[in-house]
């Protein structure tokens, strides 16, 4: 599941209950790479990502968690990368596992490419890393927060996302030893919502993953490469 607790809705009462599960991250740590050792589907979909993305370009892993393996990854491969996560505890473990990425603790939400009205300024991007990051929001805010990722992309730009395919929204579920919210959506309805928010997909793969931890369930996998569309 998830790597982080990256995003949270815009609205007041939301983020306080979902300081919570950033709480939840900073205590889970690195029990979150022996629950999940296994992350196929998320290193080829970030293969795939390299394949199409010029030499040195700016990639924003966001819900970056603990930097492995994508900001590793991403970095290995010569790109720039800024990795975001609301949870200090797994910032912490991404700064020493990453040291050459630049990672900031923040709300995914607050962010634009400029910077306004209490917004931190990001600048754009080549590519952006979503992996399980969105199933932390309500589903009501998970197209605001994909319309979001297309603004902080340059025209083209590359967006890898990944969620699990569960019709869930906003439910609580036990997660090595905590509880968290998470959101979901069928296979069709989130091809949808991706198309709506302004991507084309161009790749995608499902895989069946049983995490190593026996308190997590087994999932079903999705993993998106969309390609910003418009202006």
């Amino acid at each position: 599941m998830g790597r982080s607790s990256g995003t949270y809705g815009a609205g007041g009462a939301d983020r306080a209950d979902r300081s919570a599960q950033a709480a939840a991250f900073d205590a889970i740590g690195g029990r979150y790479d022996q629950a999940f050792p296994h992350k196929d589907g998320q290193l080829a979909a970030v293969e795939r990502l390299l394949a199409e993305l010029p030499p040195k370009s700016r990639v924003l892993d966001a819900g970056c968690g603990t930097g492995v393996p994508t900001a590793r990854q991403l970095v290995d491969a010569g790109h720039q990368v800024v990795g975001v996560d609301l949870s200090g505890g797994m910032l912490e473990l991404a700064r020493s596992s990453v040291p050459e990425a630049e990672f900031r603790q923040a709300d995914l939400m607050t962010l634009s490419a400029q910077g306004s009205q209490g917004r931190d300024g990001i600048g754009q991007f080549d590519a952006v890393t979503c992996f399980f990051t969105l199933l932390m929001l309500e589903r009501a805010a998970i197209p605001a927060a994909l319309r979001l990722l297309r603004s902080l992309l340059r025209p083209d730009g590359l967006l890898a996302l990944s969620m699990v395919e569960a019709d869930l929204d906003d439910a609580e579920i036990p997660f090595l030893g905590h509880t968290i919210r998470v959101s979901g959506f069928l296979r069709d309805e989130l091809r949808q919502v991706v198309r709506d928010a302004g991507f084309e997909i161009t790749g995608e793969e499902t895989y069946a993953y049983a995490p190593a931890d026996t308190d997590v369930p087994p999932e079903h996998q999705l993993f998106l490469i969309c390609r910003r569309t418009g202006r």
